[in-house]
């Protein structure tokens, strides 16, 4: 995978380097050029620019990308207008970090794929949801074992657990069911909201488009996910 960072702060700069760790191609940016210089060694490219400037985000090789995070904290005028150049440079997947509820609204109107709460949430959990498609989020039990969010396929859609039987062909089992809908936030804009169902058994019906939570081996739950991408690339 390959990642463009806006914004190589504490947050920023530790997701990047925990990125790179993992085998990934990561583009760090900032403005800054100590920032720069004390990362271009542990990721693959740490460039120095405005990242409001359009003609220098001209620059960037954002067509080739397909995740760029605009991790911008301290100057929220900054985040809100990189996150607006990145949206109308129409990148694959956008997600921008939010330090106050008014400018995640803001955020939400734009229409930013994801929004990072880095005050709440780590690098680290971020580097491991980012690295597995199809993860919306994840946290590791143990070493070896994590709980994760993922979206139900259509080849799915309208079958029980017991029909799909994910407990016999990759030993993961799903601890219960996301209902997904919309609703419209303080300024109009359509917001996607979760309803936790109740526990999953046997019996329970999956719907396309909702989310289900697996607990498992991580390399059970990746061979899940990877059947999940060769099946929407067929």
């Amino acid at each position: 995978m390959k990642y463009i960072i806006i914004g190589l702060g504490n947050f920023g700069a530790s997701l990047s380097q925990k990125l790179s760790e993992m085998g990934n191609e990561v583009i760090g940016v900032d403005n800054n050029m100590s920032r720069v210089e004390n990362i271009k060694d542990k990721i693959t490219h740490a460039v120095n620019l405005d990242a409001t400037d359009i003609s220098a985000v001209g620059k960037l090789p954002l067509k080739d990308t397909d995740i760029v995070i605009v991790g911008i904290g301290e100057d929220k005028g900054a985040n809100i207008m990189a996150t607006a150049l990145m949206k109308q440079m129409r990148v694959k997947r956008l997600i921008s970090r939010a330090v106050s509820p008014l400018q995640e609204t803001v955020l939400e109107a734009m229409g930013v794929d994801e929004i990072i709460h880095p005050e709440e949430e780590t690098a680290e959990r971020w580097a491991k949801k980012l690295n597995l498609i199809g993860v919306i989020d994840s946290f590791e039990v143990t070493g070896e074992y994590s709980i994760v969010e993922t979206e139900i396929p259509k080849e799915y859609d309208g079958l029980s657990l017991e029909e799909i039987g994910l407990k016999r062909k990759y030993n993961i089992i799903v601890l219960t069911t996301i209902k997904i809908t919309q609703e419209k936030n303080s300024i109009g804009s359509v917001k996607n909201v979760t309803q936790v169902q109740e526990v999953a058994s046997a019996k329970t019906i999956l719907y396309y488009g909702d989310i289900m939570v697996l607990y498992g081996n991580n390399r059970d739950i990746k061979n899940l996910l990877m059947a999940h991408e060769k099946n929407l690339s067929s």
